[in-house]
């Protein structure tokens, strides 16, 4: 088609659309090129203000690497990820406990024994003790699940940014027993600020927002029959829980720990203060599949 004008742009390319034989591709595709058209519209984007924005794109794709995803990091500064978590999860019985991925998961965390320490290499911080359970929507059990954990240094840096720790330090996989539990040990984790370096700490400061993050650990669970969640949870004193600069925190993921002063510990070796904390997941009945890994190696590796 020869195009007249920007209305008639629109509907030419709207129409070739249509060629798409997959129905869902062709709803997502026409939804996206009306929002991209109207947002164009809207602001009447300027020639110049269209080359800067796909600089930014291509810095987007040019600095996620094998140890940083500069375009997860983005989409969760944005606030999309959070969206996309909340409009896919929950029944009427209860919301799954589901929220962000994260730009740092890394595929292959070895294989451990419940009550087994993540700690690989000397990380200071005051010992953490996890224990937690995994049940459907209905409050059964759910045994066998696979259960992906991960979580940042009290330095504010996770395995992968850091060469200084070693690989797969405060990572782990577990399986959820007859029970629907699992457990391990760890350090409580601390707030940290996400990478600045590229776009996302661009439009942080272009927007006069901070780049921190509450304290939170992860989990990804998996099992054939339910749907796959990556979750989230946040500790109850973190001072910006409000102001999350990746928008994470919702109310049902925000844990309680428990500091013990002169309790004993499970682990005899630990003699100073120490935390617990525990925390119930919900699962409901779905699709299981594993997202893309954000990261596959450790700096400089």
């Amino acid at each position: 088609m020869i195009i007249q004008d920007e209305d008639q742009l629109t509907a030419a390319v709207l129409a070739e659309t249509e060629r798409a034989g997959d129905p869902r591709v062709r709803e997502i595709v026409r939804a996206l090129v009306r929002h991209l058209h109207d947002f164009a519209r809207e602001v009447r984007l300027t020639e110049k203000e269209f080359d800067t924005s796909l600089t930014i794109v291509t810095r987007l794709g040019r600095l996620t690497t094998a140890s940083h995803n500069e375009v997860r990091l983005m989409a969760g500064t944005l606030g999309l990820s959070t969206l996309v978590a909340l409009m896919n999860n929950g029944t009427e019985d209860e919301p799954t406990s589901a929220n962000l991925l994260g730009p740092f998961w890394r595929q292959g965390s070895p294989t451990m024994n419940n009550g087994d320490s993540i700690v690989r290499s000397p990380t200071e911080g005051p010992p953490l003790f996890f224990t937690g359970r995994i049940v459907d929507t209905k409050g059964n059990p759910v045994t066998g699940a696979e259960v992906d954990v991960w979580h940042a240094s009290p330095a504010g840096l996770y395995e992968n940014q850091d060469p200084e720790q070693a690989e797969w330090n405060l990572r782990g996989k577990f399986f959820s027993d007859d029970d629907g539990l699992f457990a391990f040990r760890s350090i409580k984790p601390s707030g940290y600020p996400i990478p600045t370096g590229g776009p996302v700490g661009d439009l942080l400061s272009a927007l006069d927002r901070h780049p921190f993050r509450p304290a939170h650990l992860h989990a990804l669970i998996h099992k054939q029959g339910y749907k796959t969640i990556a979750s989230q949870l946040y500790s109850h004193d973190d001072p910006i829980l409000d102001t999350d600069a990746q928008f994470g925190v919702v109310q049902s993921l925000i844990g309680t720990y428990v500091r013990h002063e002169s309790d004993p510990a499970p682990a005899p070796d630990v003699t100073e203060p120490w935390y617990s904390l525990e925390f119930t997941f919900v699962v409901e009945p779905g699709e299981a599949w594993l997202p893309t890994p954000p990261v596959s190696a450790q700096r400089g590796h």
